[in-house]
């Protein structure tokens, strides 16, 4: 089985910032996971009992505490400075961005528009900021839905999107808004990483007999490059690690394409590549 690896793949950069405030703090916790990866949190936990903590109450006083590289709510970051614990942020700089132009555009009198799942634990967190009402949208389906049910899309709308999103996905959006409001502002709010990762496996699921994207299944961005993944090749197939490969997967194909979310380690990928060279 030949194996090609994706020309960018694995951990972004603000992943691995995150990585190393967690091992330069050991004993800490981590108000939510601090990343979409199982495997790398059990790590953690075992090497540098680095624990998860999800409920400000369980917080205690003077404890470290690192945040979440998707961020948290304006209203438990208070809660937490309020306690006077020892704050680490690991916030991705990208997710950052949002937070602030939602405040900053809900504050000058626009309706923030979110592109994104309402329930990821970054669009909560960016919610948060906006002073008025924010509207968070999945697809472009969605927002035409709302309109269709008689929703009157306000005059002035900002429009941001959640850092792992597709582009042509958060463009068909800004069109929709440019062509129904009377102003509308667009901020490209999409990781860098993720562009870069989503071309990648977009370019290498054209070339191969089967694709397997390594990362954590609660995680956005893997979602998001098993997608594109699959219109160019029928055979992909999300994996957490080398336990969740099925060797049946793999008869009848020579080439083989591997890529990961940006929460991936590269332990776990080539423990993967190991595996599937076995099979």
């Amino acid at each position: 089985m030949q194996i090609k690896l994706a020309k960018k793949y694995g951990f972004c950069f603000g992943v691995k910032r995150a990585i190393k405030l967690a091992e330069k703090n050991p004993g800490a916790i981590t108000f939510g996971p601090l990343i979409h990866n199982e495997r790398e949190i059990k790590r953690l936990e075992d090497s540098y009992n680095v624990f998860v903590q999800n409920n400000t109450e369980n917080v205690q006083p003077n404890q470290d505490v690192i945040i979440r590289t998707h961020g948290i709510t304006k209203q438990d970051l208070k809660t937490l400075q309020e306690k006077r614990v020892k704050i680490t942020d690991a916030t991705c700089p990208f997710v950052i961005k949002p937070q602030r132009i939602a405040q900053e555009m809900s504050e000058k009198g626009y309706v923030v528009v979110i592109f994104g799942d309402a329930h990821h634990p970054e669009i909560k967190g960016v919610m948060s900021y906006s002073v008025s009402e924010p509207i968070v949208v999945a697809s472009l389906e969605e927002l035409q839905k709302l309109v269709e049910n008689g929703y009157r899309l306000p005059k002035k709308v900002a429009l941001i999107s959640q850092t792992t999103k597709q582009t042509q996905k958060f463009l068909d959006i800004a069109n929709f808004l440019i062509s129904h409001c009377y102003e509308a502002r667009v901020f490209n709010t999409i990781c860098n990483a993720t562009f870069d990762n989503q071309e990648a496996v977009r370019e290498l699921s054209s070339e191969v007999d089967i694709m397997v994207i390594v990362g954590g299944k609660t995680s956005s961005n893997t979602k998001q490059l098993l997608n594109i993944a699959q219109l160019a090749c029928r055979d992909s197939y999300l994996v957490q690690d080398e336990k969740d490969l099925n060797p049946e997967w793999f008869i009848g194909k020579s080439v083989c394409g591997i890529a990961a979310g940006a929460s991936t380690p590269d332990w776990i990928v080539q423990q993967v590549c190991n595996a599937i060279e076995n099979i």
